[in-house]
């Protein structure tokens, strides 16, 4: 279609006689019409129009990130930056993947710089904790615990508050730009990184980032799974996968919209999380309790 006859088209949704079809056939079109929807939304005067333009515009983008999502989920899911940023565009379609990409390559730099190669993996540790938790000051978001903007990785860097899952992934991820073999897991109600020498003989730790990168033992996460009344499990102790991560991110988004009682975008987020869990194969892990629970 010429931009002519798209404008041509957005025009008759005035019409409510024939209003319903001409959404129908707008749907079609795809994400490339959004621009011409914005433009008509700045001239019209009527509040109802532009409410109608608003729907459109969201049920494109919500469209457009389903199928992405299912692209992420097809090619693996590996790329845990894109899986957050996919999340993220959620509430904020125009979230810049390459401005995420700049600000964890900006912390992993500024970690870089005061790593040594001989260094001990509780040392490592301790300068990644002194970026992000002292330089930077990231912590948790206890004032707005249940805030969607916690799940929002774009927020969190901007902010430097988030809930243990969103810390969780800017420490992984700067970690992983230094090959530092540093992994999440999932534990009830509570996600936080195992570090796994290379070494086999050298004990494995973790690291709970919604405590300011406090290193607990195997016998610490023990404990803490006994005071929850749960059996032992390994997924409480063991890496999990970035499509895992990416899972767990959405029902943490899904529980804070249900808190803020926001029950159409709770349903919405329900879709996504679908998409990597229904259409993929792979059951809902119920033992891998939202982060939401926590405070």
């Amino acid at each position: 279609m010429t931009n002519k006859e798209i404008k041509a088209l957005i025009s008759l949704l005035d019409d409510p006689e024939i209003a319903p079809q001409i959404q129908d056939r707008i749907q079609t079109l795809g994400e490339s019409i959004i621009p011409f929807l914005e433009e008509s939304w700045e001239e019209s005067l009527d509040p109802q129009q532009q409410q109608r333009l608003e729907d459109l515009i969201h049920n494109l983008q919500f469209d457009g990130l389903q199928q992405r999502l299912r692209v992420w989920r097809d090619s693996g899911g590996e790329n845990l930056l894109e899986g957050m940023w996919l999340l993220n565009s959620y509430q904020y379609p125009d979230a810049d993947l390459q401005a995420l990409n700049r600000a964890i390559e900006q912390l992993r730099f500024e970690v870089w710089t005061l790593l040594r190669p001989d260094m001990h993996p509780a040392d490592q540790v301790q300068v990644l904790n002194h970026v992000l938790f002292r330089t930077h000051k990231f912590a948790a978001n206890t004032q707005n615990f249940h805030s969607p903007a916690n799940s929002m990785l774009h927020l969190v860097l901007e902010t430097r508050r988030g809930n243990p899952l969103t810390l969780c992934v800017i420490y992984l991820l700067v970690a992983q730009r230094l090959n530092l073999p540093i992994y999440g897991v999932n534990l009830p109600n509570l996600f936080v990184l195992t570090y796994r020498p290379e070494d086999r003989a050298a004990p494995a730790f973790y690291i709970n980032c919604y405590n300011r990168g406090l290193i607990l033992s195997r016998t610490d996460i023990e404990h803490y799974v006994a005071q929850l009344n749960l059996s032992s499990n390994d997924i409480f102790f063991e890496p999990c996968s970035h499509l895992d991560i990416v899972r767990r991110a959405l029902r943490n988004l899904m529980l804070s919209f249900e808190k803020m009682q926001e029950p159409a975008k709770a349903a919405e987020v329900s879709k996504l999380l679908a998409i990597l869990t229904d259409e993929s194969g792979e059951p809902t892990d119920s033992s891998a309790a939202e982060d939401d629970d926590e405070e």
